[in-house]
């Protein structure tokens, strides 16, 4: 069968993805720059990849040809706090002519559940691409889920950073809403499992886990998992700007997240009762087994994808192809060259930095540079990395983003998502006389980024300096 698969490279795409694959499905993966796929040469080898940005016209005779059902995962939530909703139908009626033009059978969609009249902007957006989809010359099978729980998923991370770092919570009331969590591995059960299913086609289904229970008691259940002592006080006031800010400042989420998140917490998502469980012969884990295999994968190193590593938690939104190329003209540089020892384990200590590992040299002088760009609407630190010592192109780190990750050519190039009067890359090769190249690249904006570099130039002299030496050792 073959597959159209678009939102690849978001969290759902990448773990719905090898199930195709070892179900013997030919997949044509929709991504908006190839180089950010991030998948190894086995797996690459065995799909198709077709570079679309569904919100501009498209090149008719460029379509991909005979595909039998599409995945519709397209999301543009975290994008904006204001106009996402006309993203989001803009790229549902581009995609409806483009399917209409290959023909395709059947279309899968991803959506929100929608119990109450009067929606979020998020759910409601949600619910016009359902309506959207169902217009196309195809059949359409739309499956509604709530929270989704799983190793690298925004909605465990979340759950995590708030409930181990704050043992004591003063919340608003939208913590007493009810939702129904569905672990990641239903979730791609669901999605499999109505494949040309003409039965499942021009239909509806919401999907859940077997708990239906509120914010504050998935919180209190963590903790209790984690063994880890919580105190929720709830205010009767629902706050929803402060508590953007809220989980903004102490969770890994970007504010447009956060803005988009909160509007919705204040919906109950509970599973309307549809057959669907019993046709597909699923039995769903409880929210407690989704926790328990969530950090199974994290201890093992396992974890295939993370929303941190998707767009939703950078505040830019563009082709990362661009910033490939280091300008040359109008730039600033730090430029530190020490030979290398062992290249194996110089590259090893490269491909681990970041993260829990820290940069080698004055941690403590990152973590501050992270707090004043989160005070200043920056992504911080808190981002981490998805694996400690494995990097694919287009992954997350910290405040930087992953252009280029190749051992084969001993290269690393970061490009900089921290708030700053200008553009920064940070490089590290290894050339063929085994000697390290360090470089950071600033291209100033203005008089106002000149005097950012150069004020920092004397913290660059140890910060630096001291990077390469340890990273060498």
């Amino acid at each position: 069968m073959r597959i159209l698969l678009t939102g690849s490279n978001g969290y759902v795409g990448r773990r719905l993805l090898p199930e195709l694959l070892s179900q013997g499905h030919e997949v044509i993966c929709c991504v908006r720059d190839k180089n950010r796929l991030g998948l190894d040469k086995t797996t690459q080898e065995r799909i198709t990849i077709w570079e679309v940005d569904f919100l501009h016209p498209i090149n008719l005779n460029n379509l991909p040809k005979k595909i039998d059902v599409a995945y519709y995962l397209i999301h543009s939530m975290t994008s904006s706090t204001s106009d996402f909703d006309v993203m989001e139908g803009k790229s549902a009626h581009n995609f409806n002519l483009y399917m209409n033009e290959i023909g395709v059978k059947q279309v899968i969609y991803l959506s929100g559940i929608v119990n109450n009249s009067e929606l979020s902007k998020h759910l409601q957006s949600r619910k016009n691409v359902e309506d959207i989809l169902f217009e196309g010359n195809f059949n359409t099978t739309v499956l509604r889920a709530g929270i989704i729980v799983g190793s690298g998923s925004s909605s465990f991370e979340i759950i995590r950073d708030l409930c181990e770092k704050l043992p004591i919570m003063i919340t608003p009331k939208w913590v007493l809403t009810k939702c129904q969590p569905i672990a990641i591995r239903d979730v791609i059960h669901y999605l499999t499992g109505v494949l040309l299913k003409e039965e499942h086609y021009n239909k509806s289904y919401d999907i859940g886990g077997p708990n239906v229970i509120t914010y504050k008691e998935m919180m209190l259940l963590y903790s209790k998992t984690r063994g880890i002592k919580l105190w929720i006080f709830t205010l009767p006031v629902m706050s929803p700007k402060l508590s953007s800010y809220w989980l903004y400042f102490v969770t890994s989420t970007s504010y447009k997240l956060a803005v988009n998140l909160v509007d919705s917490m204040k919906m109950e998502v509970v599973c309307q009762n549809n057959n669907l469980q019993k046709a597909l012969e699923i039995k769903p884990i409880t929210y407690v087994e989704a926790i328990k295999l969530a950090f199974l994968k994290m201890e093992q190193n396992l974890v295939i994808s993370s929303w941190k590593d998707s767009l939703v938690s950078s505040r830019f939104n563009e082709n990362f192809s661009e910033f490939i190329q280091i300008p040359t003209y109008g730039c600033l540089k730090d430029h530190k060259i020490k030979s290398v020892t062992n290249v194996e384990k110089t590259l090893d200590n490269i491909w681990s930095i970041g993260g829990d590992k820290g940069w080698y040299y004055g941690n403590w002088m990152w973590k501050i540079r992270g707090i004043l760009d989160k005070l200043f609407g920056g992504v911080g630190l808190r981002r981490g990395r998805t694996h400690p010592t494995h990097l694919d192109n287009g992954d997350a780190l910290d405040f930087w983003r992953v252009l280029v990750a190749n051992k084969e050519e001993k290269r690393l190039l970061l490009y900089a998502e921290m708030r700053l009067p200008g553009e920064a890359w940070l490089e590290f090769r290894i050339d063929n006389e085994n000697k390290l190249h360090q470089i950071a690249t600033f291209r100033p904006k203005g008089l106002l980024g000149r005097l950012y570099w150069y004020s920092l130039v004397p913290f660059h002299f140890f910060i630096f300096g001291g990077m390469i030496k340890n990273i060498t050792k």
